[in-house]
């Protein structure tokens, strides 16, 4: 079983269920005849994973309870004791979260039997389905296993048995879940919370003699998996450390030939290009690969004789590659899970520009956390894929702990939500063929918008998308194919923790899906419009980047759209003002403004930056996304000056490392991550950081004003 981190969402939990059947319901008298679990692995119930004992107890057995749970004297009778059954439960259990129906009491009576036995106790981190169903409903007045299950159509089988309610424990368990994503509910770390905030039901089962699970458990050990990681691989890019420009040799050309060129240019491989094509510009789903190790056996079966032999016959197909801008940590996590040791890079348009070998990478170190990527690539259902995103939350505070820039953590969190939505489109592609809906009917592509598409997001985020397909007309036959995709798609994003999006920027929305001439019409009419509450959220269009199917139709498009705009005063200043004025981050006296302790950094701050820095962008034509690229184009125009746009990019750097650190210590502690930075929790050389941030914004709507109708 993986380890759950606070950030795990309940849909993907590793746990363990439990019940016991006990001789009272007075857990200091109470003495357990019977215990069993079931194992949850990622949120799916794994029926042939289970522990069942019965226990002796030492002492007869009343008529009374037997009448309940069907268990008596002679039932037991050749039946260990507690102190043997005990090792054996804990070693199912392991680290595992413990789930169980009113499961206070069955940790008391838990508890009573180690202390009998002299055996040690270790309190678990916990879930009570009773305090669950509570948060889901409060109005309920019973809580009885029969009256949930006939509630949420539960089948009930060995009812009184503890197997039997462990595994009706568990099934009640998974319809809780979406109900209590309802609510707001997705992680362990916030069920824990809410039901912290349970406080009559935990103090009368306390006064009656029940544990008060321990939600929190061994916060050290849960935390250990990711403590550590080293940052090489999340600070530089594939780019960086890759070989260009890539050796190719034609496909009807003699391992001999090959060899000498690998000797030759001191490498390990070659990229094999079909014989009669141009070498340059190779684009890689017509590549293959041969390198050293081939030829080597090659010459192992047939001797010196396999050199004359043609490279076509022992090259690998297809290529596995890797995108230029994608981090290390995404090659090495590949590499791992493909047991390759040679990659090719490509540029945005697939086409070979460099390779990248193991080699290359030896002298990086990197642990168990650069999986993260490729686990996200690979998760073949909702589970998985929610899995696999928890992580996520503490890679960003190993790297920030490391000392890593936010700015460069939050480039990271933009990289894994693209990978997100693109396996979420994956998954929901094929569940569409299932179903009998067909292949997608001409090609596509998906697309992440705003901070994703900046490579600026930080972890209160939700979906921002579009979808873009070659041909089709609204409502027709294509548009309709593509509205179930990323119906589906934005589903499974909200499902993994990544919430639907309020202003319905999702490509599920007819406004934000549409074939190639549908999107340059609707971008011809948002330039001519002349309203700016017509322009909402059209702004982070303009930041879009293609996460999955044929990329080059986003990146066209993207560029479309920048020179539809180029010098278009007016438009950019309707953007301006579509996004508002900035809220006022500091008081008369300079002193920080709070709202209940906390600043909201992205309206005083971080929202204004962003959307000066792309009004500015479009209107003097900067093919950037990120916000720091295009200050600097600014800057290199001469229009800007060079100590205002400097403050600018340090003012970011500044709210984005804040609102990331406050972030995830709302995430560990249950609590939903917001832009808000408590400024207590703040050094007062913290505060001065912020004070002087929130001052270089202060004008920023005059400076906005002024460099948009300079030339």
């Amino acid at each position: 079983m993986a380890a759950v981190t606070n950030a795990t969402p309940l849909i993907s939990l590793d746990a363990v269920v439990i019940d016991t059947e006990t001789t009272s319901l007075e857990p200091r008298k109470a003495r357990i005849l019977e215990v069993a679990a079931v194992r949850i692995e990622s949120g799916r119930i794994e029926g042939s994973n289970r522990f069942d004992r019965l226990i002796n107890p030492g002492e007869p057995i009343s008529a009374f309870s037997t009448a309940i749970h069907g268990i008596d004297n002679q039932k037991v009778a050749d039946a260990p004791d507690f102190a043997a059954v005990w090792p054996k439960l804990q070693a199912f259990i392991g680290d595992a979260i413990v789930i169980g129906h009113t499961l206070g009491f069955d940790l008391a009576v838990l508890q009573q039997e180690c202390k009998r036995a002299g055996l040690p106790w270790r309190m678990p981190r916990t879930l009570d389905t009773q305090h669950l169903v509570q948060l889901v409903d409060p109005r309920l007045r019973r809580y009885s296993l029969e009256d949930l299950a006939e509630l949420f159509d539960i089948e009930i089988t060995d009812r009184h048995s503890a197997l039997g309610d462990a595994f009706i424990t568990a099934r009640l368990f998974q319809a809780l879940v979406p109900k209590l994503r309802e609510s707001s509910i997705r992680t362990f770390a916030e069920a824990s919370q809410a039901c912290r905030g349970l406080a009559k039901s935990l103090d009368r089962q306390h006064r009656a003699g029940w544990v008060t699970p321990d939600v929190a458990g061994d916060r050290a050990a849960t935390e250990r998996m990711l403590s550590r990681v080293d940052s090489y691989p999340y600070r530089h890019r594939v780019r960086d450390v890759m070989s260009s420009p890539p050796k190719i040799i034609a496909a009807d050309r003699s391992l001999g030939d090959a060899l000498g060129q690998l000797i030759g240019g001191r490498i390990s491989s070659l990229f094999v290009a079909p014989a009669g094509t141009a070498q340059e510009k190779l684009p890689s789903f017509a590549a293959g690969i041969i390198t050293e190790r081939d030829i080597l056996r090659a010459m192992a079966i047939d001797g010196e004789g396999a050199l004359k032999l043609g490279v076509e016959q022992f090259m690998s197909r297809p290529l596995a590659t890797i995108p230029t801008e994608a981090f290390v940590y995404r090659a090495i996590g590949r590499m791992s899970r493909l047991k390759i040791r040679h990659l090719g890079v490509i540029d945005e348009a697939g086409c070979l520009v460099g390779a990248l070998s193991a080699r290359d990478l030896l002298r990086l170190r990197a642990g168990e956390a650069v999986s993260l990527g490729d686990e996200i690539d690979e998760a073949d259902d909702v589970h998985a894929l929610g899995a696999a995103w928890a992580k996520l939350p503490h890679v960003c505070a190993s790297l920030l702990a490391e000392g890593i820039a936010a700015r460069d953590v939050a480039a990271i969190i933009s990289r894994e939500l693209g990978a997100l939505t693109r396996q979420a489109t994956v998954i929901a592609e094929r569940r569409m063929v299932e179903a009998g809906e067909g292949e997608p009917p001409c090609p596509y592509a998906m697309t992440v918008l705003g901070s994703a598409g900046r490579g600026e997001s930080l972890l209160a985020m939700d979906q921002d998308n579009a979808l873009i397909f070659e041909s089709g007309r609204p409502d027709g036959a294509e548009d309709k194919w593509f509205a179930m995709l990323g119906a589906r798609v934005a589903d499974i994003l909200n499902e993994v923790g990544v919430s639907y999006c309020k202003g319905g920027v999702m490509a599920s929305n007819a406004d934000w899906r549409g074939s190639v001439a549908t999107w340059q019409a609707r971008v011809g009419e948002w330039i001519g419009r002349s309203r700016p509450q017509d322009l909402l959220a059209v702004d982070i269009f303009f930041d879009m980047r293609g996460v999955h199917g044929h990329l080059p139709l986003a990146d066209s498009l993207w560029r479309y759209a920048y020179d539809a705009a180029d010098g278009n005063v007016v438009f950019a200043k309707l953007l301006v003002e579509a996004s508002g004025p900035v809220e006022r981050g500091l008081n008369f006296f300079g002193g920080i403004r709070t709202d209940k302790g906390r600043i909201d950094l992205k309206h005083t701050g971080l929202f204004g930056i962003v959307a000066m820095a792309r009004a500015l962008a479009i209107r003097h034509h900067i093919l950037e996304r990120a916000t720091p690229a295009r200050l600097l184009g600014i800057q290199a125009l001469g229009i800007g000056g060079d100590q205002d746009i400097e403050a600018l990019i340090d003012a970011q750097a500044t709210f984005q490392a804040f609102v990331l650190s406050q972030q995830l210590a709302d995430i560990n502690a249950g609590k939903p991550a917001s832009n808000a930075v408590a400024v207590k929790r703040l050094t007062a050389q913290e505060r001065q950081r912020l004070q002087t941030a929130l001052q270089a914004v202060r004008h920023l709507d005059e400076l906005t004003r002024d460099l948009l109708f300079r030339d």
